[in-house]
C-alpha cells in the first residue's frame, strides 16, 4: 500500500509500481505476488508536484485491517530559501496511530524519511532521504542516524531509500528480500535498470552547500579559500591568515561550518576537481595538480570515498549522452 499526498513526486510511486507489478508478471502463478493499492487523504485525485494526478484507491481510513507493506513517497519544496522535504501534518498524524503500525513492514521513497521521523516511525534507527534534506533531516530529527549516501538503508522491518529514483533500487531490493535475487534481477533486467546501482547518491548531488559561517573571520576565510586551492590550506596557515590560534581556530570553524577545517579543504577540493571532470577535457593529473591534491592517486582515492565512483566513471556517467 502507498500513501500519498497532494505534493507528491510522481516516480516515487511510479516507481515501485512498475517494480512490483512487473515481479508480479514474472512470478509463476502458483506463488503468491503483489497487490498493490494506492491510499490518499480520501478516494480519487491526488495532485503530483509535476501537475499530472494520480488515483487514491481508497482513504487512509479505509484499509484493510493487514497491510504487508507501507510504503510512503515524498515530496520536494523549491523556494528561495532552497529545497525542502514537503510536509503533510494529515498522514503524519496517521503515521503515528495503531493502524500504520500494523504494517508488516514501512517503506519510504525520497523525502517521505520525513513523514517517518514526524511520526516517530524512525526513532533510534538509520535512515537515508534525498541528498538534497538529508541535512534537514539530521537536523530536525537528531534521534535519526542519516546515511545521506545511501541508496536505501534497512533497519528491521523499516526501510528508507533515497532521491526519487531510488525508490526502484528500494524496491528490488523488497523483491529479491521476499523472493529471491535472481526474480529481482529478472525485473531489473526488464525495466532496463541496474540491479544495484554503482556508488551512492552523492555522486548525483549538486555540488555541496556549506554554511556560512557568522564569524566575519571565518566567512572571509570561507570566500577566500575556493580561490587557493593549491596553497598551504593546513590548519597552521588558515589560523595564521584569519589571526587566531590553531586551537581556537579549529574548535571555531567547527561551530560554524559543522566539521573540521581540513575537512573543509578536502570537501572544496573535490567540488572543484568534480567541476573540472564535468567541465574541461583536462586529464586527472592536472586536475590533480590544479585542486591542491598533487597526485593522482590522491585524487582518486579522496573521489571515490566521497562520490563512490572513480573520477573516470564520474566523468563518463555525467557528460556523455546515449546513441
Amino acid at each position: 500500500m502507498i500513501a500519498v499526498v497532494d505534493g507528491v513526486e510522481l516516480l516515487d510511486v511510479a516507481g515501485p509500481i512498475e517494480v512490483f507489478s512487473t515481479a508480479d508478471r514474472l512470478l509463476n502463478k502458483d506463488v503468491p505476488g503483489y497487490k498493490t493499492l494506492i491510499a490518499g487523504p480520501r478516494p480519487g485525485l491526488v495532485r503530483c508536484a509535476g501537475g499530472t494526478s494520480i488515483a487514491a484507491d481508497l482513504s487512509w481510513k479505509g484499509l484493510p485491517h493487514e497491510i504487508g507493506t507501507l510504503i510512503v513517497p515524498g515530496g520536494l519544496v523549491f523556494d528561495e530559501g532552497g529545497v525542502k522535504a514537503l510536509e503533510a501534518d494529515s498522514l503524519v498524524q496517521w503515521l503515528a496511530t495503531p493502524a500504520a503500525h500494523r504494517a508488516s513492514r514501512i517503506a519510504s521513497v525520497c523525502a517521505g524519511a520525513h513523514m517517518l521521523a514526524a511520526a516517530g516511525l524512525l526513532d533510534g534507527r538509520r535512515a537515508t532521504t534525498h541528498w538534497a534534506t538529508a541535512a534537514q533531516l539530521a537536523a530536525d530529527h537528531p534521534e535519526v542516524a542519516v546515511e545521506p549516501d545511501a541508496i536505501y538503508v534497512r533497519d528491521e522491518h523499516v526501510w528508507t531509500s533515497a532521491g526519487v529514483s531510488t525508490g526502484i533500487d528500494l524496491a528490488l531490493a523488497l523483491v529479491a528480500h521476499d523472493h529471491h535475487a535472481e526474480l529481482a534481477r529478472r525485473v531489473a533486467r526488464w525495466l532496463v535498470m541496474y540491479m544495484r546501482r554503482p556508488g551512492g547518491q552523492s555522486q548525483f548531488s549538486e555540488l555541496l552547500a556549506y554554511p556560512s559561517a557568522t564569524d566575519a573571520q571565518i566567512a572571509r576565510l570561507q570566500a577566500w579559500i575556493p580561490d587557493h586551492l593549491t596553497e598551504d590550506l593546513s590548519n597552521d596557515a588558515l589560523a595564521c591568515r584569519a589571526s587566531l590560534s590553531v586551537r581556537h581556530f579549529s574548535r571555531i570553524f567547527r561551530q560554524q561550518v559543522g566539521m573540521t577545517p581540513a575537512q573543509y579543504v578536502e570537501s572544496v577540493r573535490l567540488d572543484a576537481a568534480a567541476r573540472h571532470l564535468l567541465h574541461t577535457g583536462n586529464g586527472l593529473r592536472t586536475i590533480a595538480n590544479a585542486v591542491g591534491f598533487g597526485s593522482v592517486e590522491t585524487l582518486h582515492r579522496l573521489f571515490k570515498q566521497r562520490f563512490g565512483v572513480t573520477p573516470a566513471a564520474y566523468r563518463e556517467r555525467f557528460t556523455t549522452g546515449g546513441t
